[in-house]
């Protein structure tokens, strides 16, 4: 009871309304002064857990998004961006890395929540895989010189997809999953060229575009381990997390504040990460270890 009356509460319901639901469902009032000592109660909970140092050792792989909410802004109503990272440590299980609001999703809030998750631990960051949105590569290049990027292939494939009739998707799926299907980034490279020619004696020429200015980010994948590339050339690990939020967030409609949405968001995130998501292996780490030491050997 005490855990659905905090995601009540964090979800914007009034305390009225909250009061009403508790009657209804369990036969008793909550008053409001419980409520309001649940709701301090959730805020430090989460808010510290929103900031513990990181403690998984490296993190080698490493996807970010952004989850658009709606939350009343002076008394209009404007999507929120909360900017999610989840990471894959050393030992090959997934963790929950953080969370915080990123206002406009543009290249400043990027920089920010990265230099955050970095002041906290996220360290040896190898790869970090996630959408081309605004900003996003430019803030990796700051904060993470280190590290490479991969676009995710399935945002790629619908933004090729946003210039292609209907009638001819599923083909042009077709032909973008065979890039993909390579063996080799070399051999990717070669069928990326194909199928741009292919596109535009279908004149498709946007879509053509569209692969020849962008294939390369979707390959860097395919420097890492064969053994990892099913999980590290999409955002899908984020993916569903975000459709499990916005499953839980549908209800609530319109976010009082930001701040109700971040929560209410840390709150299902830490929920997930202490399931079985977090606690069976995601993929083994081996595998990159001795891709680390072939090259070593070979420099």
């Amino acid at each position: 009871m005490e855990e659905a009356l905090i995601e009540m509460y964090l979800a914007g319901v009034s305390v009225r309304r909250v009061e009403d639901i508790t009657e209804a469902l369990w036969g008793t009032k909550v008053s409001p002064s419980t409520i309001s000592e649940l709701n301090k109660k959730a805020y430090v909970h989460i808010e510290d857990w929103r900031n513990r140092p990181l403690q998984g050792g490296k993190y080698p792989y490493v996807y970010v998004d952004g989850i658009y909410l709606k939350r009343n802004w002076g008394g209009e109503f404007e999507n929120v961006s909360i900017l999610v990272a989840i990471g894959v440590n050393e030992d090959g299980y997934r963790e929950v890395l953080g969370a915080a609001e990123g206002m406009k999703e543009d290249k400043a809030s990027w920089i920010s929540f990265l230099q955050w998750l970095r002041g906290r631990g996220m360290e040896g960051v190898k790869l970090i895989v996630g959408d081309k949105c605004l900003g996003m590569l430019e803030a990796v290049g700051e904060v993470y010189p280190e590290a490479k990027y991969q676009r995710c292939t399935v945002h790629f494939y619908r933004n090729v997809f946003s210039v292609v009739p209907r009638s001819k998707m599923k083909l042009v799926a077709k032909m973008l999953k065979a890039i993909h299907a390579q063996e080799s980034k070399a051999a990717a490279r070669e069928k990326a060229k194909q199928i741009a020619a292919a596109l535009r004696e279908m004149k498709l020429k946007e879509a053509a575009k569209k692969v020849e200015d962008s294939i390369e980010e979707t390959l860097t994948y395919m420097d890492f381990p064969y053994e990892h590339w099913l999980r590290i050339r999409t955002n899908n690990v984020i993916e569903r997390l975000n459709r499990e939020i916005r499953r839980r967030t549908r209800v609530v409609g319109t976010f009082p504040d930001g701040n109700s949405a971040l929560m209410l968001v840390c709150a299902r995130l830490r929920h997930v990460a202490g399931t079985q998501w977090g606690n069976k292996k995601y993929m083994n780490m081996k595998h990159l270890d001795a891709a680390a030491s072939e090259a070593c050997l070979a420099g």
